[in-house]
Protein backbone atom coordinates (compact mmCIF):
# COMPACT_ATOMS: atom_id res chain seq x y z
CA UNK A 1 0.00 0.00 0.00
CA UNK A 2 2.89 2.32 0.71
CA UNK A 3 3.98 2.29 -2.93
CA UNK A 4 0.43 3.07 -4.07
CA UNK A 5 0.14 6.01 -1.67
CA UNK A 6 3.45 7.34 -2.89
CA UNK A 7 2.30 7.05 -6.49
CA UNK A 8 -1.04 8.79 -5.86
CA UNK A 9 0.54 11.59 -3.89
CA UNK A 10 3.10 12.00 -6.65
CA UNK A 11 0.28 12.51 -9.14
CA UNK A 12 -1.24 15.07 -6.73
CA UNK A 13 1.97 17.08 -6.74
CA UNK A 14 2.32 16.92 -10.53
CA UNK A 15 -1.31 17.98 -11.01
CA UNK A 16 -0.86 20.88 -8.59
CA UNK A 17 2.07 22.11 -10.65
CA UNK A 18 -0.25 22.61 -13.64
CA UNK A 19 -2.78 24.73 -11.74
CA UNK A 20 -2.86 28.52 -11.98
CA UNK A 21 -2.43 30.65 -8.91
CA UNK A 22 -4.98 33.14 -10.29
CA UNK A 23 -8.06 30.97 -9.71
CA UNK A 24 -9.30 28.63 -7.02
CA UNK A 25 -9.48 24.92 -7.67
CA UNK A 26 -10.16 21.57 -6.07
CA UNK A 27 -9.15 18.22 -7.52
CA UNK A 28 -8.65 14.62 -6.48
CA UNK A 29 -5.78 12.55 -7.81
CA UNK A 30 -7.18 9.72 -5.68
CA UNK A 31 -10.24 9.77 -7.92
CA UNK A 32 -8.25 9.68 -11.17
CA UNK A 33 -5.45 7.29 -10.19
CA UNK A 34 -7.40 4.01 -9.89
CA UNK A 35 -9.05 4.61 -13.26
CA UNK A 36 -5.68 5.21 -14.92
CA UNK A 37 -4.39 2.07 -13.22
CA UNK A 38 -7.22 -0.10 -14.57
CA UNK A 39 -6.70 1.38 -18.04
CA UNK A 40 -2.96 0.74 -17.85
CA UNK A 41 -3.62 -2.89 -16.98
CA UNK A 42 -5.57 -3.40 -20.22
CA UNK A 43 -3.50 -1.18 -22.51
CA UNK A 44 -0.78 -2.09 -24.99
CA UNK A 45 2.15 -0.44 -26.73
CA UNK A 46 2.78 3.27 -26.24
CA UNK A 47 -0.53 3.76 -24.42
CA UNK A 48 0.51 1.18 -21.81
CA UNK A 49 3.91 2.80 -21.31
CA UNK A 50 2.45 6.31 -20.96
CA UNK A 51 -0.25 5.22 -18.52
CA UNK A 52 2.25 3.24 -16.47
CA UNK A 53 4.47 6.30 -16.18
CA UNK A 54 1.52 8.46 -15.10
CA UNK A 55 0.42 5.88 -12.54
CA UNK A 56 3.91 5.48 -11.19
CA UNK A 57 3.73 1.67 -11.10
CA UNK A 58 4.48 -1.10 -13.61
CA UNK A 59 1.36 -1.74 -15.70
CA UNK A 60 1.08 -5.35 -14.57
CA UNK A 61 0.88 -4.17 -10.93
CA UNK A 62 -1.49 -1.26 -11.55
CA UNK A 63 -4.89 -3.01 -11.31
CA UNK A 64 -3.97 -4.66 -8.01
CA UNK A 65 -2.89 -1.25 -6.73
CA UNK A 66 -6.20 0.27 -7.83
CA UNK A 67 -8.24 -2.40 -6.03
CA UNK A 68 -6.09 -1.97 -2.93
CA UNK A 69 -6.53 1.81 -2.98
CA UNK A 70 -10.31 1.73 -3.45
CA UNK A 71 -10.73 -0.83 -0.66
CA UNK A 72 -8.50 1.14 1.68
CA UNK A 73 -10.36 4.40 1.06
CA UNK A 74 -13.71 2.72 1.55
CA UNK A 75 -12.57 1.49 4.97
CA UNK A 76 -11.84 5.03 6.20
CA UNK A 77 -14.54 6.25 8.58
CA UNK A 78 -16.53 9.06 7.02
CA UNK A 79 -15.39 8.20 3.49
CA UNK A 80 -16.98 6.27 0.64
CA UNK A 81 -15.19 5.15 -2.50
CA UNK A 82 -16.88 3.49 -5.45
CA UNK A 83 -16.03 2.25 -8.93
CA UNK A 84 -18.48 2.08 -11.81
CA UNK A 85 -18.17 0.38 -15.21
CA UNK A 86 -20.80 0.55 -17.94
CA UNK A 87 -20.47 -1.02 -21.40
CA UNK A 88 -22.58 -1.57 -24.51
CA UNK A 89 -23.84 -5.12 -24.95
CA UNK A 90 -21.93 -5.29 -28.25
CA UNK A 91 -18.59 -4.81 -26.43
CA UNK A 92 -16.87 -8.07 -25.46
CA UNK A 93 -14.85 -7.57 -22.27
CA UNK A 94 -11.86 -9.80 -21.63
CA UNK A 95 -12.62 -12.17 -18.75
CA UNK A 96 -9.31 -11.56 -16.99
CA UNK A 97 -9.80 -7.79 -16.94
CA UNK A 98 -13.52 -7.87 -16.08
CA UNK A 99 -12.91 -10.29 -13.20
CA UNK A 100 -10.68 -7.68 -11.61
CA UNK A 101 -13.59 -5.22 -11.39
CA UNK A 102 -16.02 -5.57 -8.44
CA UNK A 103 -19.23 -7.30 -9.51
CA UNK A 104 -21.42 -4.54 -8.08
CA UNK A 105 -19.61 -2.01 -10.29
CA UNK A 106 -20.80 -3.54 -13.58
CA UNK A 107 -23.58 -1.88 -15.59
CA UNK A 108 -24.95 -1.65 -19.12
CA UNK A 109 -25.17 1.26 -21.57
CA UNK A 110 -28.44 1.14 -23.47
CA UNK A 111 -27.35 3.45 -26.29
CA UNK A 112 -30.10 5.93 -25.36
CA UNK A 113 -28.10 9.03 -24.27
CA UNK A 114 -30.88 10.46 -22.09
CA UNK A 115 -31.55 7.20 -20.26
CA UNK A 116 -27.87 6.46 -19.78
CA UNK A 117 -27.16 9.99 -18.50
CA UNK A 118 -29.99 9.73 -15.97
CA UNK A 119 -28.73 6.38 -14.68
CA UNK A 120 -25.13 7.56 -14.35
CA UNK A 121 -26.15 10.84 -12.71
CA UNK A 122 -28.19 8.91 -10.15
CA UNK A 123 -25.13 6.76 -9.42
CA UNK A 124 -22.94 9.85 -8.89
CA UNK A 125 -25.47 11.49 -6.57
CA UNK A 126 -25.94 8.34 -4.52
CA UNK A 127 -22.23 7.62 -4.20
CA UNK A 128 -21.35 11.16 -3.12
CA UNK A 129 -24.26 11.68 -0.75
CA UNK A 130 -25.72 14.34 -3.04
CA UNK A 131 -22.57 16.49 -3.09
CA UNK A 132 -22.21 15.90 -6.85
CA UNK A 133 -25.44 15.26 -8.72
CA UNK A 134 -24.17 14.83 -12.27
CA UNK A 135 -21.44 12.92 -13.98
CA UNK A 136 -18.94 15.42 -15.46
CA UNK A 137 -19.25 13.81 -18.93
CA UNK A 138 -22.24 11.95 -20.34
CA UNK A 139 -22.21 9.08 -22.88
CA UNK A 140 -23.60 9.52 -26.37
CA UNK A 141 -24.70 7.13 -29.13
CA UNK A 142 -21.11 6.20 -29.99
CA UNK A 143 -19.93 5.52 -26.42
CA UNK A 144 -18.94 1.88 -25.91
CA UNK A 145 -17.32 2.03 -22.47
CA UNK A 146 -17.54 4.24 -19.35
CA UNK A 147 -15.27 3.85 -16.33
CA UNK A 148 -15.91 6.11 -13.35
CA UNK A 149 -14.99 6.61 -9.71
CA UNK A 150 -16.80 8.47 -6.95
CA UNK A 151 -15.27 9.62 -3.68
CA UNK A 152 -17.03 11.35 -0.81
CA UNK A 153 -15.84 12.26 2.66
CA UNK A 154 -17.18 14.06 5.69
CA UNK A 155 -15.53 14.79 8.99
CA UNK A 156 -16.24 16.98 12.02
CA UNK A 157 -13.45 18.82 13.77
CA UNK A 158 -12.31 17.44 17.10
CA UNK A 159 -12.50 21.05 18.23
CA UNK A 160 -14.76 23.37 16.23
CA UNK A 161 -13.83 26.89 15.22
CA UNK A 162 -15.55 30.02 16.46
CA UNK A 163 -17.25 31.88 13.63
CA UNK A 164 -16.60 35.58 13.11
CA UNK A 165 -15.14 37.79 10.48
CA UNK A 166 -11.79 38.62 8.95
CA UNK A 167 -10.81 41.82 7.10
CA UNK A 168 -7.29 41.39 5.66
CA UNK A 169 -5.19 44.54 5.69
CA UNK A 170 -2.94 43.55 2.77
CA UNK A 171 -2.82 41.19 -0.17
CA UNK A 172 -5.41 40.18 -2.79
CA UNK A 173 -8.22 40.05 -0.21
CA UNK A 174 -7.40 43.47 1.26
CA UNK A 175 -10.39 45.24 2.87
CA UNK A 176 -12.80 42.40 2.04
CA UNK A 177 -15.10 41.34 4.87
CA UNK A 178 -14.68 37.58 4.97
CA UNK A 179 -16.24 34.73 6.97
CA UNK A 180 -13.53 34.15 9.53
CA UNK A 181 -12.88 31.07 11.64
CA UNK A 182 -10.93 31.34 14.89
CA UNK A 183 -9.76 29.03 17.64
CA UNK A 184 -6.96 28.63 20.17
CA UNK A 185 -5.13 25.57 21.48
CA UNK A 186 -2.20 24.70 23.67
CA UNK A 187 -1.08 22.06 21.15
CA UNK A 188 1.68 23.98 19.40
CA UNK A 189 2.65 21.00 17.22
CA UNK A 190 -0.52 21.49 15.17
CA UNK A 191 1.49 24.07 13.23
CA UNK A 192 4.91 23.83 11.63
CA UNK A 193 7.12 25.34 8.96
CA UNK A 194 8.30 23.23 6.04
CA UNK A 195 11.45 24.22 4.19
CA UNK A 196 10.96 23.49 0.49
CA UNK A 197 13.33 24.31 -2.33
CA UNK A 198 11.04 27.10 -3.53
CA UNK A 199 10.60 28.62 -0.09
CA UNK A 200 9.02 28.22 3.32
CA UNK A 201 5.49 26.85 3.79
CA UNK A 202 3.44 27.13 6.97
CA UNK A 203 1.45 23.95 7.64
CA UNK A 204 -1.57 23.84 9.97
CA UNK A 205 -3.16 20.49 10.78
CA UNK A 206 -6.89 20.54 11.53
CA UNK A 207 -7.91 17.17 12.95
CA UNK A 208 -11.21 15.51 12.15
CA UNK A 209 -13.25 13.09 14.25
CA UNK A 210 -13.20 10.31 11.63
CA UNK A 211 -9.47 10.19 11.21
CA UNK A 212 -9.55 12.55 8.25
CA UNK A 213 -7.51 15.71 8.76
CA UNK A 214 -7.13 18.81 6.66
CA UNK A 215 -3.72 20.44 6.26
CA UNK A 216 -3.83 24.15 5.49
CA UNK A 217 -0.68 25.28 3.65
CA UNK A 218 0.50 28.90 3.27
CA UNK A 219 3.56 29.57 1.15
CA UNK A 220 5.63 32.66 0.49
CA UNK A 221 4.13 35.33 -1.78
CA UNK A 222 5.96 34.18 -4.90
CA UNK A 223 4.96 30.51 -4.56
CA UNK A 224 2.15 29.05 -6.68
CA UNK A 225 -0.06 25.97 -6.20
CA UNK A 226 2.55 23.60 -7.54
CA UNK A 227 5.24 24.71 -5.12
CA UNK A 228 2.99 24.98 -2.05
CA UNK A 229 1.03 21.77 -2.52
CA UNK A 230 4.17 20.00 -3.64
CA UNK A 231 5.79 21.02 -0.37
CA UNK A 232 2.79 19.63 1.51
CA UNK A 233 3.19 16.30 -0.30
CA UNK A 234 6.92 16.27 0.37
CA UNK A 235 6.29 17.01 4.04
CA UNK A 236 3.90 14.06 4.25
CA UNK A 237 6.58 11.82 2.74
CA UNK A 238 9.20 13.36 5.06
CA UNK A 239 11.31 14.38 2.11
CA UNK A 240 11.73 17.90 3.48
CA UNK A 241 12.21 19.07 7.09
CA UNK A 242 9.31 20.50 9.08
CA UNK A 243 9.99 22.46 12.25
CA UNK A 244 7.05 21.98 14.66
CA UNK A 245 5.53 24.85 16.60
CA UNK A 246 7.11 23.59 19.81
CA UNK A 247 10.59 24.25 18.37
CA UNK A 248 10.06 27.53 16.54
CA UNK A 249 12.11 30.57 17.64
CA UNK A 250 10.65 33.99 18.37
CA UNK A 251 9.88 36.31 15.49
CA UNK A 252 8.29 35.94 12.05
CA UNK A 253 9.17 32.31 11.49
CA UNK A 254 7.08 31.41 8.43
CA UNK A 255 4.45 32.75 6.02
CA UNK A 256 1.65 34.18 8.16
CA UNK A 257 3.27 32.78 11.30
CA UNK A 258 4.77 34.76 14.19
CA UNK A 259 6.06 33.63 17.57
CA UNK A 260 6.22 36.35 20.22
CA UNK A 261 6.39 36.98 23.94
CA UNK A 262 3.26 38.38 25.59
CA UNK A 263 2.39 39.55 29.10
CA UNK A 264 -0.46 37.89 30.97
CA UNK A 265 -2.37 38.57 34.20
CA UNK A 266 -2.42 34.85 35.01
CA UNK A 267 -0.25 31.86 34.21
CA UNK A 268 -1.20 29.77 31.16
CA UNK A 269 0.65 27.47 28.80
CA UNK A 270 1.94 28.58 25.40
CA UNK A 271 -1.02 28.97 23.06
CA UNK A 272 -1.51 28.66 19.32
CA UNK A 273 -4.13 31.09 17.97
CA UNK A 274 -5.53 30.22 14.55
CA UNK A 275 -7.42 32.52 12.20
CA UNK A 276 -8.56 31.37 8.79
CA UNK A 277 -11.54 31.64 6.47
CA UNK A 278 -14.45 29.39 5.58
CA UNK A 279 -14.53 28.33 1.96
CA UNK A 280 -16.29 26.24 -0.64
CA UNK A 281 -14.52 25.34 -3.87
CA UNK A 282 -15.98 23.54 -6.87
CA UNK A 283 -14.02 22.74 -10.01
CA UNK A 284 -14.38 20.82 -13.23
CA UNK A 285 -11.30 19.46 -14.98
CA UNK A 286 -10.91 18.26 -18.56
CA UNK A 287 -8.31 15.55 -18.10
CA UNK A 288 -7.82 15.14 -21.85
CA UNK A 289 -6.50 18.70 -22.05
CA UNK A 290 -3.68 17.55 -19.75
CA UNK A 291 -3.17 14.26 -21.57
CA UNK A 292 0.59 14.28 -21.01
CA UNK A 293 0.16 14.55 -17.23
CA UNK A 294 -2.24 11.61 -17.11
CA UNK A 295 -0.54 9.44 -19.73
CA UNK A 296 -3.40 9.72 -22.23
CA UNK A 297 -1.63 11.03 -25.33
CA UNK A 298 -1.67 7.78 -27.26
CA UNK A 299 -4.80 6.34 -25.64
CA UNK A 300 -6.99 9.15 -27.01
CA UNK A 301 -5.89 8.67 -30.62
CA UNK A 302 -8.53 6.70 -32.52
CA UNK A 303 -6.72 7.19 -35.85
CA UNK A 304 -3.57 5.29 -34.87
CA UNK A 305 -2.81 2.42 -37.26
CA UNK A 306 -2.55 -0.12 -34.44
CA UNK A 307 -5.74 1.20 -32.85
CA UNK A 308 -7.64 0.55 -36.07
CA UNK A 309 -6.91 -3.18 -35.77
CA UNK A 310 -6.74 -4.01 -32.06
CA UNK A 311 -7.27 -0.72 -30.22
CA UNK A 312 -5.15 0.69 -27.41
CA UNK A 313 -6.78 -1.61 -24.84
CA UNK A 314 -6.77 -5.20 -26.12
CA UNK A 315 -6.51 -6.40 -22.54
CA UNK A 316 -9.89 -4.80 -21.75
CA UNK A 317 -12.03 -5.75 -24.76
CA UNK A 318 -11.95 -7.80 -27.93
CA UNK A 319 -13.15 -4.85 -30.00
CA UNK A 320 -10.76 -1.88 -30.51
CA UNK A 321 -11.19 1.07 -28.12
CA UNK A 322 -9.82 4.62 -27.85
CA UNK A 323 -10.53 7.12 -25.07
CA UNK A 324 -12.74 10.05 -26.03
CA UNK A 325 -13.47 11.86 -22.76
CA UNK A 326 -11.86 12.18 -19.36
CA UNK A 327 -13.25 14.64 -16.81
CA UNK A 328 -13.52 15.25 -13.09
CA UNK A 329 -15.90 17.32 -10.98
CA UNK A 330 -14.72 18.04 -7.43
CA UNK A 331 -16.06 20.05 -4.51
CA UNK A 332 -14.80 20.88 -1.01
CA UNK A 333 -16.29 22.86 1.91
CA UNK A 334 -14.30 23.97 4.97
CA UNK A 335 -16.41 25.38 7.82
CA UNK A 336 -16.55 25.97 11.55
CA UNK A 337 -17.72 22.46 12.39
CA UNK A 338 -15.98 20.30 9.80
CA UNK A 339 -15.00 19.50 6.27
CA UNK A 340 -16.63 17.66 3.40
CA UNK A 341 -15.51 16.93 -0.12
CA UNK A 342 -16.40 14.79 -3.10
CA UNK A 343 -15.05 13.98 -6.55
CA UNK A 344 -16.49 12.12 -9.50
CA UNK A 345 -14.11 11.12 -12.29
CA UNK A 346 -15.08 9.52 -15.59
CA UNK A 347 -13.37 8.13 -18.68
CA UNK A 348 -15.38 7.07 -21.73
CA UNK A 349 -14.21 5.24 -24.82
CA UNK A 350 -15.43 4.74 -28.37
CA UNK A 351 -14.65 2.09 -30.95
CA UNK A 352 -11.30 2.71 -32.63
CA UNK A 353 -11.98 0.64 -35.75
CA UNK A 354 -14.45 1.11 -38.64
CA UNK A 355 -18.06 0.67 -37.46
CA UNK A 356 -18.70 -2.30 -39.75
CA UNK A 357 -15.85 -4.17 -38.04
CA UNK A 358 -17.28 -3.67 -34.58
CA UNK A 359 -20.39 -5.83 -35.02
CA UNK A 360 -21.10 -9.52 -35.52
CA UNK A 361 -23.64 -10.21 -38.28
CA UNK A 362 -25.07 -13.11 -40.35
CA UNK A 363 -25.07 -13.61 -44.14
CA UNK A 364 -28.10 -15.34 -45.77
CA UNK A 365 -27.81 -16.58 -49.38
CA UNK A 366 -30.92 -17.54 -51.43
CA UNK A 367 -30.59 -19.01 -54.96
CA UNK A 368 -33.54 -19.55 -57.32
CA UNK A 369 -31.99 -21.73 -60.05
CA UNK A 370 -34.89 -24.07 -60.85
CA UNK A 371 -38.69 -23.71 -61.39
CA UNK A 372 -40.39 -21.78 -58.60
CA UNK A 373 -43.80 -20.33 -57.76
CA UNK A 374 -44.98 -16.91 -56.62
CA UNK A 375 -47.89 -15.26 -54.82
CA UNK A 376 -49.14 -11.71 -55.00
CA UNK A 377 -50.59 -10.99 -51.55
CA UNK A 378 -52.48 -8.06 -50.05
CA UNK A 379 -50.48 -7.11 -47.01
CA UNK A 380 -53.25 -6.13 -44.62
CA UNK A 381 -55.78 -8.85 -45.37
CA UNK A 382 -53.25 -11.37 -46.64
CA UNK A 383 -55.49 -11.89 -49.64
CA UNK A 384 -53.76 -13.68 -52.52
CA UNK A 385 -54.24 -11.48 -55.54
CA UNK A 386 -52.30 -13.62 -57.97
CA UNK A 387 -50.35 -16.83 -58.02
CA UNK A 388 -47.96 -18.41 -60.49
CA UNK A 389 -45.17 -20.74 -61.25
CA UNK A 390 -42.08 -19.94 -63.25
CA UNK A 391 -40.59 -22.51 -65.62
CA UNK A 392 -39.50 -20.38 -68.55
CA UNK A 393 -37.58 -17.32 -67.43
CA UNK A 394 -36.57 -14.64 -69.88
CA UNK A 395 -33.24 -15.32 -71.65
CA UNK A 396 -30.28 -12.96 -71.62
CA UNK A 397 -29.86 -11.54 -75.10
CA UNK A 398 -26.33 -10.44 -75.89
CA UNK A 399 -27.45 -8.58 -79.02
CA UNK A 400 -29.93 -6.37 -77.17
CA UNK A 401 -29.19 -3.35 -75.08
CA UNK A 402 -30.68 -4.20 -71.67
Amino acid sequence: MRGTVRAVNGLTAKWAATESADRGTVFSASGVWPLLAFLADGATGAARAELSEAVGLPADEAAAGARELLAAMDRVRGMDAALGLWTRRTLTLRDAWRDGVPVDALGVLTGDPAADAAALDAWAAERTGGQIRQLPAHPDESTEFVLASALALRTEWLRPFDEGWMIPETGPWQDRNLAGLHRSTSLLDRVGVAQAAAGAVTELKVLGSTGIDVHLLLGEDHMGPGAVLGAGVDALARRIPVVPGTHLPYGEVGPGLEVRRVRSMSPHPPTLHVATVAFTSTSRHDLMERHELFGLTTAKDASDTTAMTEGHFPGIAVEPLALRKGEQTATATFGALGFRAAAVTVFSAIGAGPPEERYITTDVNATFDRPFGFLAVHRTSRLVLAAGWVTDPEPYREDEDH
